[in-house]
């Protein structure tokens, strides 16, 4: 009876050592808005974005270095890969902002949490900083952007008429054309919920197992995984913005009845 009640005890203990929210945690609030973790640390990633890209303009020189050799190749063979998807350099020159903060906005807010000593801030009893994705408004929000950037891309790049006519059919005259227009129609809303839950599962996920690591075997277990997390976090946000070009290209497609 007594290891019984010591193994219970133990188990009562290690449960409550890990602490796992789904929702992202209140700090405060600010003219009635409650202010989260997660929005504090979008604004801090905002702020990085914002400060980095003064700091890269104040240091570019015409005779560049191997640090802005490196990342210029690297821009450039984004904005190529853009280009060739869209096939239009002009195309490229207004999406290619777009896709690029997408992307370094996820990935900057993924890497966040991996910064030693950061976790261990608190407000209040709760971590200061949280991951964006791990909140599913941040997704969820970068998922309607998404979504609504593509379809006014559509719009206005082949007219209403014709971008309409990929999903609204005359079911008299094409009754097969009608039913696979409702469901691109479907699959075209469906990318909202994909793209959002995606995101926010596999971030949380990891940071789920990271710290379920920490608590079982803090010495050994978490180095691999958040090298293995680190590299999820990468992926993520280029899956976000590789889908948002796919579907800008598709918008601009012309339907073809």
């Amino acid at each position: 009876m007594a290891v019984e009640e010591g193994l219970e005890h133990a188990g009562e203990a290690q449960e409550a050592g890990i602490h796992v929210a789904l929702a992202a945690e209140k700090l405060g609030e600010f003219l009635g808005i409650p202010i989260t973790n997660t929005l504090l640390t979008s604004w801090v990633v905002i702020a990085l974005l914002v400060g980095l890209a003064f700091l890269v303009r104040g240091r570019l020189a015409m005779i560049p270095g191997r640090l802005q050799t490196l990342l210029e190749e690297a821009f450039v063979y984004v904005y190529d890969y853009v280009a060739e998807t869209l096939e239009s350099r002009e195309m490229a020159r207004r999406f290619f902002p777009l896709l690029m903060t997408i992307f370094l906005f996820l990935f900057i807010g993924n890497m966040i949490h991996f910064v030693p000593g950061i976790g261990s801030i608190e407000y209040l009893g709760e971590p200061l900083l949280r991951a964006p994705a791990t909140d599913l408004v941040a997704p969820l929000t970068l998922a309607l952007i998404s979504f609504f950037v593509v379809e006014f891309t559509g719009i206005f790049a082949i007219g209403a008429w014709k971008y309409g006519s990929k999903f609204i059919v005359n079911p008299l005259k094409n009754p097969m054309g009608f039913a696979v227009g409702i469901v691109e129609l479907i699959s075209e809303l469906v990318r909202i919920v994909s793209l959002s839950f995606r995101l926010f599962g596999n971030i949380l996920a990891g940071e789920v197992i990271i710290a379920v690591a920490i608590f079982f075997a803090p010495f050994l277990g978490p180095l691999p995984l958040m090298l293995f997390e680190i590299f999820i976090g990468f992926l993520q946000a280029a899956i976000f913005a590789l889908l948002t070009l796919f579907y800008i290209k598709l918008a601009v497609t012309e339907p073809a009845h």
